[in-house]
């Protein structure tokens, strides 16, 4: 007798080259098109190709384009999640990131989680901005939540009282993700070419009207790294709980 595909609900269709498709196997391969081929490239068609199935057997896992970009977003916080997961805090229950004295300890951690998932999938991180202004809080994936929930427990944790961590919530997401931003800004305009300068295309921009930028724009190709994403949750945090700034190693603060 011929075995059945469609036995359990499913079509032929919906096996691929990689076997029988399932959500988490259809967005690790819309991750790995975006991450070779950047977002531009991404299409239900492109995305049935590299699964070897037919566009139209991928609608059952993501119902359209919306759904596959919040998967996306989706992928990123798992990422976070599974970063974080060593942590004391990984899978445990409400009170498990710690009492106050380790909270800014915890907000570091998610700060650099995500910074080095940003770095894997840098094609991927405006999406954080972009999805986050188009999907209302409630329909967001849960673990785009469950990153907001263990912010706020630290927050609260930390004693700080609603308007305060509400605040200090606002001001740790704002600086992430503009930070990651601008990490990952487009700066290189000729990548064979050696010399800095036209590497970065400043041929282009008239030295009469912006010399400082002309003058700067090497070091701002340049990355400011996991330090100077540290001192700017360091300083944020101390600006909205009103704590007295802390020092760095040197002696300065870490504005200085």
């Amino acid at each position: 007798m011929a075995h059945d595909d469609t036995a359990g609900g499913r079509r032929a269709s919906d096996r691929g080259r990689y076997g029988r498709l399932t959500r988490e196997r259809v967005l690790a391969a819309a991750l790995g098109v975006v991450d070779a081929e950047g977002l531009s490239a991404l299409s239900m068609r492109r995305l049935g190709a590299e699964l070897g199935v037919e566009a139209m057997s991928l609608y059952r896992y993501l119902p359209g384009k919306g759904a596959l970009l919040d998967g996306l977003v989706e992928a990123l916080h798992q990422e976070v999640e599974e970063l974080l997961a060593p942590d004391a805090d990984a899978g445990a229950g409400p009170e498990a990131d710690g009492d106050a004295e380790d909270w800014r300890a915890g907000l570091q951690r998610i700060a650099r989680a995500t910074y080095a998932v940003a770095l894997r999938h840098p094609e991927v991180v405006p999406l954080l901005a972009t999805r986050m202004l188009s999907v209302p809080l409630a329909r967001r994936p849960a673990a785009v939540l469950r990153v907001d929930e263990r912010i706020l427990r630290l927050l609260h944790q930390a004693g700080l009282d609603e308007p305060t961590a509400t605040a200090a919530h606002r001001a740790f997401t704002a600086w992430l993700l503009g930070y990651l931003l601008v990490e990952l800004r487009a700066m290189v305009d000729a990548p064979d070419e050696p010399e800095p300068a036209f590497r970065l295309g400043l041929h282009r921009m008239p030295a009469q009207d912006f010399p400082r930028l002309r003058a700067s724009a090497v070091s701002l190709s340049g990355r400011g790294g996991r330090e100077e994403l540290a001192a700017g949750v360091d300083a944020l945090l101390d600006r909205v709980t009103g704590a007295r700034p802390r020092e760095t190693p040197e002696g300065g603060t870490p504005w200085e």
